[in-house]
């Protein structure tokens, strides 16, 4: 990701912003413009859960070559109680482990960092919850 881009997207990453439309309720993340739902322009900021549910995932066994010293990982979809979903890599886990189901927790992690400029890239991470 260039450093142009991750600068206008900093308060929804670094806050964990999303946003909610105040006709109809549908929550976005990243937060938008206009729902795509009713067409409607006006929002009211949340933000994410810190926990959801695993609804599935894949294990990325050959990856592409900036993430090739991580592998084999995963990404999966976690689904929210206010129904939002999220895709995002899940860490710190024995990947035979993981479950559909499983409940996992939102965590704020670095990426990866930009050759050219040395910026740091920093997203949403999943941390499976063991009991």
């Amino acid at each position: 990701m260039f450093p142009s881009r991750i600068w206008r997207e900093m308060p929804q990453r670094y806050r964990l912003e999303a946003s909610t439309c105040k006709k109809c309720g549908k929550i976005f993340y990243p937060p938008r413009l206009i729902c795509d739902k009713c067409g409607y322009r006006k929002f009211e900021k949340i933000n994410l859960p810190e926990e959801g549910k695993l609804k599935t995932f894949t294990v990325i066994r050959t990856p592409a070559s900036q993430f090739s010293d991580e592998a084999p990982y995963a990404i999966g979809i976690i689904r929210f109680s206010n129904g939002l979903q999220m895709m995002g890599q899940i860490v710190d886990c024995d990947l035979e482990k993981l479950k559909i189901g499983q409940a996992m927790r939102l965590e704020f992690r670095r990426v990866q960092t930009h050759d050219t400029h040395g910026v740091l890239s920093y997203a949403h991470k999943f941390v499976p919850k063991w009991y």
